[in-house]
């Protein structure tokens, strides 16, 4: 009896066992299935972003450093090139397109796979203004430190008060994107230095006028907002030398209010009136 107990009870217990690795082989093949399909799934978002992307969707591009640009604009500018995809897409051709453009300095054009395209614009900072003649129109045009013209919104809108205007630089016949001569480059140098100062001294001249001399130099005729007094200097222009031309132009108009011209050239201060034209008045500042 009690053999045919025990005989009954290891069959029982070798039956579970059997259906025990049974089910975990069920589960295990189901848990194969998953993974099979996972992968599947995976190798088919892989080919989807490798190929299908890259062949088929047009690139996706982001624009940065505009401000007086639109994006619509430059998308014009760039053509037919926004709508290809990302291996017929020439970072070279969209470079030099919109190297095209005066008022942009340099572009940076970076691929990212799949699809995405980076576009950093460095536009060229205005330091000066000037008027060219354009098909018979006179203009506005501003230069940068490196002496290019360009057209900008900033002197349309007239916002910004510490760009200077210069004049008798020989810019007639020089059209956007060119340079302005060479000996007048150190001018535009002087001018962009000065802008960086905390003193706003611009703002207290209307005009700088250039006098070209002989042998490539040439002198300045500056002319004062506040003042009908024009004062003639050197080529140097720098803070000390504005400075110097503030005070000469206080003490002389207090001393002499009928004052057209200051002339501040030679280490000294001498001026003309306007009430004796043909009569040149010399005064030594400081006595």
């Amino acid at each position: 009896m009690s053999d045919f107990v025990f005989q009954g009870f290891e069959n029982f217990e070798i039956s579970g066992i059997k259906k025990s690795r049974k089910s975990s082989k069920n589960k295990t093949n189901v848990i194969k299935v998953f993974v099979a399909i996972f992968c599947i799934l995976l190798v088919c978002e892989f080919l989807v972003y490798m190929l299908v992307i890259p062949c088929m969707d047009r690139v996706d591009i982001s624009w940065s450093g505009l401000s007086s640009y639109k994006v619509q604009n430059m998308q014009g500018v760039i053509g037919n090139s926004s709508n290809k995809t990302f291996l017929t897409f020439s970072t070279s051709d969209v470079k030099s397109a919109l190297l095209t453009i005066p008022g942009i300095e340099d572009v940076k054009v970076v691929r990212r796979f799949p699809n995405k395209v980076y576009i950093n614009v460095l536009e060229r900072k205005p330091i000066a203004m000037t008027f060219i003649s354009n098909n018979g129109r006179t203009q506005p045009v501003c230069i940068d430190k490196n002496g290019v013209l360009f057209t900008s919104d900033v002197i349309s809108s007239d916002s910004d008060k510490s760009i200077p205007l210069i004049s008798g630089i020989p810019v007639e016949n020089i059209p956007e994107g060119m340079r302005i001569p060479q000996k007048y480059r150190a001018l535009m140098e002087q001018i962009d230095s000065i802008r960086s100062l905390s003193q706003n001294y611009f703002a207290a001249i209307s005009e700088i006028h250039v006098i070209p001399k002989e042998y490539g130099n040439y002198e300045l005729v500056l002319y004062p907002i506040q003042s009908q007094t024009r004062i003639l200097t050197g080529r140097q222009l720098n803070e000390e030398s504005l400075q110097y031309m503030i005070v000469a132009l206080d003490v002389v108009n207090t001393l002499e209010p009928d004052v057209e011209e200051i002339d501040l050239r030679y280490g000294s201060v001498s001026y003309t009136t306007r009430s004796n034209a043909h009569r040149r008045e010399t005064g030594v500042f400081g006595e």
